[in-house]
């Protein structure tokens, strides 16, 4: 029990997907969640109902999924359940009630929200879900549409719609889109639905070469277009493998276990106004940004980096020791060797040892502690990849909390 209680303690507030599993190891419930700790926490501090108690009662340990938004969180939701078929997930088995995802069976498929599935034995169309809120259905499904394209319209028009100028619709109306090749951004579809995304991406990465190979570059792009949009709302154990990147990351600096949380500080300032900090949190690669902080600094007056990021360490981790919550797996700095060793002694006055690892800002060379010299990586390796995405995000969100404060100095609000 202490070990569930432990991670209860420790979820993420991010939107995402919890599973708990009785004391076999067996499913018994998988749910969705704008905020994994509060949802979680909920069934623990409050009157249930008796199905609930009994649910609750049964409850040894806990999964959980980490998503970048409450609708990919229902998508993936609707398809653990209709995958694991857990018993407490009642009203998901059921989808007279619910929304679905309906995909026709005919020449060029039309996808759309359904209330029902069809009762008539023609029908042979098919159904993901159900989904428990129709709005974020819609999110998805709209999200879903600006990667991908479909056919919406119920009968097919005499010439292109508004949809093929925004390009959400491939216009198979007036022949822009061959059958085969519109039967390959079904499958694409069917795939995200059922949250099979490591094969969505193997396969889109694969056609990409081979349209390179072959000098279609105008496809070629618009595949890797799609990868980037799929790797930007994809997350969590789920999301598009990015362990390649973590491992050599952990190969590199010689970590003793692959570095799933990673936290990143960098410091704004213009002249040494409005001077802040900030610190952004990747979880297995990808961006956490409900474990985002920000720091307004309050004891450095001057124009003083090295101060500054003295002051935010200490104030991060002081924090996390007094709450007795998880450290990083590694924290990353952006500057160079003397911003390094101010971590590390900021550290050490804490008592605490977390790996450290600094990139300088110009030539992207990347220091570590006990090594003088630099390490130098071509720009194409996966670690320097990985570390240069969390830097620049670090970077981005920094520069706009000082806009924030400046913009507030200015006009007040």
């Amino acid at each position: 029990m202490n070990k569930l209680k432990n991670k209860i303690i420790n979820l993420s507030e991010a939107p995402g997907v919890y599973i708990f599993k009785d004391s076999q190891g067996r499913i018994i419930y998988i749910g969705k969640a704008k905020s994994l700790k509060k949802r979680v926490q909920s069934y623990f501090g409050r009157p249930l109902s008796d199905k609930n108690q009994i649910m609750v009662s049964k409850i040894s340990d806990l999964e959980y999924m980490i998503t970048p938004t409450e609708a990919q969180a229902q998508i993936l939701e609707a398809s653990l359940v209709r995958d694991k078929q857990p018993p407490y997930n009642v009203s998901l088995k059921d989808d007279k009630s619910f929304p679905l995802i309906r995909i026709t069976k005919e020449e060029f498929p039309v996808v759309s929200i359904y209330r029902r599935k069809s009762q008539k034995k023609e029908d042979k169309a098919l159904y993901f879900g159900p989904y428990t809120n129709v709005k974020l259905l819609r999110q998805a499904l709209k999200m879903i549409r600006k990667i991908f394209g479909f056919r919406s319209c119920r009968k097919m028009p005499r010439q292109a719609c508004l949809y093929y100028r925004l390009k959400l619709c491939p216009a198979p109306c007036v022949k822009k889109i061959s059958v085969s090749e519109y039967k390959e951004i079904i499958n694409q579809i069917q795939l995200f639905l059922e949250s099979r995304y490591e094969e969505l991406v193997s396969n889109l990465a694969h056609k990409m070469k081979e349209a390179s190979h072959e000098k279609r570059f105008e496809e070629a792009a618009k595949i890797r277009d799609q990868i980037n949009a799929l790797a930007a709302i994809g997350q969590g154990e789920t999301r598009f493998n990015n362990q390649p990147e973590s491992e050599d990351l952990r190969k590199l600096l010689r970590l003793g276990k692959l570095p799933e949380r990673i936290e990143a500080f960098d410091i704004s300032n213009i002249l040494g106004r409005e001077a802040t900090g900030s610190m952004v949190s990747f979880y297995r690669g990808w961006p956490d940004k409900n474990n985002y902080r920000r720091f307004c600094i309050k004891t450095v007056k001057k124009i003083d980096d090295y101060k500054m990021l003295s002051e935010v360490i200490q104030r991060r981790y002081t924090r996390l020791i007094k709450e007795k919550l998880s450290l990083p797996d590694l924290v990353l700095i952006d500057g160079g060797r003397a911003h390094l060793l101010t971590a590390e002694r900021e550290l050490k006055r804490l008592g605490i040892q977390i790996p450290l690892v600094s990139i300088a800002k110009e030539k992207e060379n990347l220091y570590i502690i006990n090594k003088t010299v630099p390490i130098k990586l071509k720009s194409d390796t996966l670690a320097l990849n990985l570390i240069r995405r969390i830097r620049n995000e670090a970077h981005r969100f920094a520069v706009s909390y000082h806009h924030v404060l400046r913009r507030k100095k200015i006009i007040g609000r």
